[in-house]
């Protein structure tokens, strides 16, 4: 992508030449846009809330119409083989599917009539928070921005997505499916914003919760702006642009979905053929670029060579090149600057001792000045390298060998991050493998523990982080928590 400070345009990562043009709003647009939300999101939420879902399986079918143009479309914004596409639209229908499916029970009042007194009732009530903002990633726009999207509209939130510069056509297709499907206008709408802007719209006096997905850097400054947002200028500047004294200005809320360095562990016992063909998709799909890819691998030294070889065959026949084609299964990453930094992270671990296995010849078209990284297997690693503490963020990892479980378990646990972690073993066949699997569980530092997979969101799971990968919960139930607050009614119906 390029700026200015009227314009953003999308550059296609695999050609280098401009997509997509968009105008940022002046501030007066942004207060004017968000004033329309607020004032749409009061009648939203008056609507019934079975009227709302029936709107949200409006929207599912609305989105299929067209949903055979998203592959190529989205390959050009962001470099991901069209032949992997669809899987992101499927996955993006069926999370919706399924939020849809249990918006009733989880907005539901919740009744105390069980240990009411008699002449009492009490009940605790979900209301909506009220304008939300969504700050939206460009490596999976579809899949990711569902998450809080439609929950927070169908729980009677409007909301304002902000999407990547690099995936701008996304957001713009999911809000067009909403509004065919009866969502109101002014209560979903789109924001092409500069960071600054964003940052203004994040701290809005109007904007009641911002949910971000992205870098550690960027989560950190959406949560300052918020934390600066109560403040005396801000109010000034949207008292000057017409907002009314009696505006809401106060604390709000905020979700941040950041960085991930997810790591998995292999086991002695474990199916290797099946561990190794699924660890090499987790560590390369998309080239790496997802929060959940496996970044570092820990390997049990009584499989360590054989898992090694076997990655590594596996590795060297990906084919990396055109994303448009549809015999690529490896694209570019996101920008050159992307690639450079990820090639830096490489270069810094092989002159402190690491090995690299996968020949960068066999992948040509990884040229220096190009968005094309090729991937690439790492020994002989450690955790003085930043390789294996930063997020990488593209298709490299590292892999060491370990003598324990124990050891595994500290090493797994030695990052700033805190997103998912896998262990691979028989736990169906070994009874002490389940009992090991059972101790990863309740000392891994993480927000989601897999056994025997990776790098996947099941939507009836909390999906959540500690220390840098963030913090608040999208899908499953505590997912409409997030988006919603407890009101609490207490009646005292006899009085006499």
């Amino acid at each position: 992508m390029s700026f200015s400070n009227t314009t953003q345009t999308t550059i296609s990562p695999h050609n280098q030449h401009p997509l997509v043009i968009r105008q940022y709003p002046s501030t007066q647009d942004i207060d004017t846009l968000i004033k329309q939300a607020a004032e749409a999101q009061k009648l939203w939420a008056a609507t019934p809330l079975q009227q709302r879902i029936e709107i949200g399986h409006r929207f599912i079918d609305e989105f299929k119409k067209t949903a055979d143009e998203v592959p190529m479309e989205l390959t050009l914004q962001m470099g991901r083989p069209v032949s992997q596409v669809a899987g992101e639209v499927k996955g993006f229908l069926d999370r919706a599917a399924y939020m849809l499916s249990i918006a009733e029970s989880s907005l539901q009042d919740v009744s105390l009539a069980d240990t009411d007194k008699p002449g009492f009732k009490r009940f605790i009530k979900r209301v909506p928070l009220g304008v939300v903002l969504v700050v939206a990633p460009w490596n999976y726009p579809y899949l990711v921005t569902v998450n809080s999207v439609l929950p927070a509209l169908i729980a009677g939130n409007s909301v304002l997505i902000k999407p990547s510069p690099q995936t701008p056509l996304a957001a713009e297709r999911f809000v067009t499916a909403l509004i065919r499907a009866g969502v109101p206008k002014s209560a979903v709408a789109t924001l092409h914003l500069t960071l600054t802007q964003t940052q203004y719209a994040a701290s809005h006096p109007l904007i009641s919760f911002v949910s971000f997905t992205g870098s550690v850097a960027g989560g950190r400054g959406i949560e300052q702006a918020v934390v600066n947002g109560s403040g005396d200028v801000l109010k000034a500047n949207f008292q000057a642009a017409g907002g009314g004294q009696g505006e809401r200005v106060g604390l709000k809320g905020v979700g941040l979905e950041l960085g991930g360095k997810d790591p998995a562990y292999v086991r002695s016992d474990a199916d290797l053929d099946y561990t190794v063909a699924e660890l090499v998709d987790g560590a390369f799909y998309n080239s790496g670029q997802s929060c959940c890819a496996i970044e570092r691998i820990y390997v049990h030294k009584d499989v360590y060579e054989p898992f090694v070889e076997k990655f590594v065959e596996l590795t060297k026949k990906y084919k990396l090149g055109d994303p448009t084609l549809p015999e690529t299964n490896l694209g570019p990453v996101v920008s050159i600057a992307s690639a450079e930094r990820i090639k830096k992270q490489v270069t810094a671990a092989l002159q402190t001792g690491a090995k690299a296995l996968i020949p960068e010849d066999l992948f040509p078209i990884a040229k220096p000045g190009t968005a094309y990284v090729a991937p690439q297997v790492l020994v002989d690693v450690n955790h003085t390298m930043v390789v294996m503490m930063e997020e990488t963020f593209g298709p490299v990892v590292g892999v060491m060998k370990v003598s324990s479980d124990d050891e595994a378990l500290k090493l797994m646990n030695d990052s700033p991050y805190g997103l998912t972690a896998s262990v691979w073993t028989n736990a169906e066949k070994n009874e002490a493998s389940e009992r090991a699997f059972a101790k990863f569980v309740d000392e891994l530092e993480t927000g989601t523990v897999f056994l025997n997979r990776c790098d996947y969101l099941d939507p009836a799971l909390a999906w959540t982080g500690v220390k840098n990968s963030g913090r608040g919960v999208s899908l499953s139930k505590f997912g409409y928590d997030q988006l919603t607050r407890a009101k609490s009614v207490h009646m005292k119906i006899k009085t006499s």
